[in-house]
Parts: C-alpha cells; sequence; structure tokens
C-alpha cells in the first residue's frame, strides 16, 4: 500500500441560496470547525465568515449556494467556505474589498471582513456573469508551505442528490511539496449512491497504486473498478521541473493546460474504465511557470475559454476550480474539476 499522502474528494455541504442561509451556514460551518478541533474564538470567526456570505449572495446575486467543506493539505486540516453565485457580477472588486464600501447602503465591511477574518481569501467576479469568494481557516498555525505546484477540486452532485459520482485525487511523487504530482479526475456511470461507490473504489485504487506513470496508475484503478459499472477517468502526471504535463485517460474527461492565452488540450480515449479499458496511450503538454492544468468531467460544458477567465489562474487554485464549476458546471448532471497551478517563482 502507497503511504505517500493523498489529497482528495472529501464530503462538500451545498446550500442553495434562500432565506434561511445564514442560520444553515452558520450552524454546518460551526459543526466543521469543531471537527477539526478549532477553538471556539476560531469558530466564531468561521460563523462570521460564512453569515457574511450569505448576507452577500441574498442582497447582491441574483442565484446563488454556498459550499463549506474540510480540506487537508499536509495532514493538516482547514474549514474552506466558497461562496458561488450567477450575477450581477462585481464590476471593481478592489473597490468591493475597501471598509466602508457599499453597493446597498450598508456599512460595507462585509467583503473586507472575510479577507481579515480568514488565514487565506480571494474574490474573483466576473461582471455580468458571478462571482466566487473564497475563505480557509487553517486548524493551526503550522500551515504547510505551498509546493511548486498548487492543487484543488470541487464537486457538486446533480440537483436532487446528496452525494456525487465525481471524484478527484492528488498524490506527490515524492515528499509533500514535491516537483511533481499525479492527478485523477473520475466520473462514475450514472448518478447517486451507486455512483458514487464507483468513485469511492476509484480514489482507493488511485491512493493504493505504487505506480509513478499516467498509464500503469491508469490500469491499477482499472483493475480496482471490475466488478462495478465503470467510469470515465483520466491521470495526470504534472512535472513542474520538466515543465511538462502527461495524461492517460479513457472516457469522457475533459483536460487542457492553458498558459498565456494558450490552451493545449489532452485527449482521453474512448472506453470504460472498470469494464472496457483501451491500450492505454499518453498525451503530453507544455506545462510552464504560470500554466494551469485543468481536468473535469462532462459534468462540465468544455466550451469555456481560459481566456474569458481574466486573471483566475494568478488565484487560489481551490477559487479556480469554484469559478470555472460556477460557470460551466450544468444542473442535468453531477460535476467534477481538479485544478493543479504551477507557481511562477
Amino acid at each position: 500500500m502507497n503511504a505517500t499522502p493523498v489529497t482528495e474528494a472529501g464530503d462538500v455541504c451545498w446550500l442553495r441560496s434562500d432565506i434561511a442561509l445564514a442560520a444553515a451556514a452558520r450552524r454546518q460551518a460551526a459543526q466543521l470547525a469543531r471537527g477539526i478541533c478549532l477553538p471556539e474564538e476560531r469558530v466564531a470567526r468561521v460563523e462570521l465568515c460564512v453569515t457574511e456570505m450569505a448576507t452577500n449572495l441574498l442582497k447582491y446575486a441574483d442565484d446563488g449556494s454556498l459550499a463549506l467543506r474540510v480540506v487537508r493539505a499536509g495532514g493538516h486540516p482547514a474549514v474552506e467556505c466558497l461562496s458561488l453565485d450567477s450575477g450581477p457580477g462585481i464590476d471593481d472588486v478592489h473597490g468591493a474589498l475597501r471598509d466602508g464600501t457599499s453597493a446597498s447602503g450598508s456599512l460595507g465591511i462585509g467583503m473586507g471582513a472575510i479577507g481579515r477574518l480568514a488565514d487565506a481569501s480571494g474574490v474573483h467576479s466576473l461582471p455580468g456573469r458571478g462571482t466566487v469568494v473564497f475563505a480557509r481557516f487553517w486548524a493551526d498555525d503550522r500551515i504547510p508551505p505551498p509546493g511548486p505546484v498548487r492543487t484543488a477540486g470541487l464537486t457538486r452532485p446533480i440537483s436532487g442528490e446528496q452525494v456525487c459520482g465525481d471524484t478527484w485525487a492528488v498524490r506527490p511523487l515524492g515528499a509533500p511539496g514535491s516537483d511533481a504530482l499525479l492527478l485523477m479526475m473520475c466520473d462514475g456511470l450514472g448518478h447517486g449512491p451507486l455512483a458514487a461507490r464507483v468513485a469511492d473504489r476509484a480514489r482507493e485504487a488511485f491512493r493504493d497504486s505504487g505506480h509513478t506513470s499516467p498509464e500503469a496508475v491508469l490500469q491499477d484503478v482499472h483493475r480496482g473498478l471490475r466488478g462495478t459499472r465503470g467510469a470515465a477517468v483520466a491521470i495526470a502526471l504534472a512535472d513542474a521541473a520538466g515543465q511538462r504535463v502527461r495524461l492517460s485517460g479513457a472516457g469522457n474527461i475533459a483536460a487542457l493546460v492553458a498558459s498565456e492565452g494558450t490552451r493545449s488540450g489532452l485527449l482521453s480515449l474512448p472506453g470504460i474504465v472498470g469494464l472496457q479499458l483501451p491500450r492505454p496511450r499518453t498525451f503530453e503538454a507544455a506545462f510552464p511557470p504560470g500554466a494551469a492544468l485543468v481536468m473535469h468531467s462532462d459534468g462540465l460544458s468544455d466550451r469555456w475559454k481560459p481566456a474569458d477567465f481574466r486573471g483566475l489562474f494568478a488565484q487560489d487554485p481551490a477559487l479556480a476550480a469554484a469559478q470555472i464549476l460556477n460557470q460551466a458546471a450544468v444542473r442535468r448532471d453531477d460535476a467534477g474539476i481538479v485544478v493543479a497551478l504551477h507557481r511562477r517563482p
């Protein structure tokens, strides 16, 4: 069994915007914060953060939701809060973050307060299309230093379901903070508990694989999914030192590298992992500093263009994943995305 720490998808609590959003968000956020042993003073900060997010959604957004979850990096847990809306967007993000600025006549402290309360935060807005606000609260002061490649993912179940058949996972090749990472994006066939069970099996097989090449890991996942309904799966190796991405996949997983206004697609072959895996092939693309590797299921439209998301890939990868899902996901399917950002020196 592989002993290297793996970052992977976990439970996400999605709360749709309605009159009871703030109260529901406070309850859920407090439960998550206490679950990772945040002190009560920090729990109160998390509660205030999600209250501000909920209030902003109800005041300013046409429609939106909150995503609350626990994330881990290098064994260190944190509560992560994401606010996603479908518009109208913010014309002046920097102005909105200044205390005393308000579009509704209030004190205007909400957006600025989120940045002060959280250990990490960010905002990305597309005027006329939607805004994502992000905040993260670590359980202790030993925040792991970022490696050359930062990663994050996000999943959302199809409307009407509580569990998601899409999943993702990331494993460093070597010690945490390694220059090379393996990433998996998986879309279990169908929806609901049976698809979620396939996703769990895929994460387990990815976690336990002792191989380092995308083709070999894909074959390990294929063996792990035998006897299930199968999945679309893509495995990528993001190598910061070599500035290359290699990908091997089967099924309808979209993958691309966005860099300086360019978009390089990485193909997956037809097939169903666990049922009918073709002879694996590997496709490559350049991965220079400043580039972003994005992998997602067909629960997101593949028609989005990196050029339409100005400034997004300079943000935290959790914010990047959330904004792409916010803009490209469809309600009639599970949605899943994982993003790897190659930091500039």
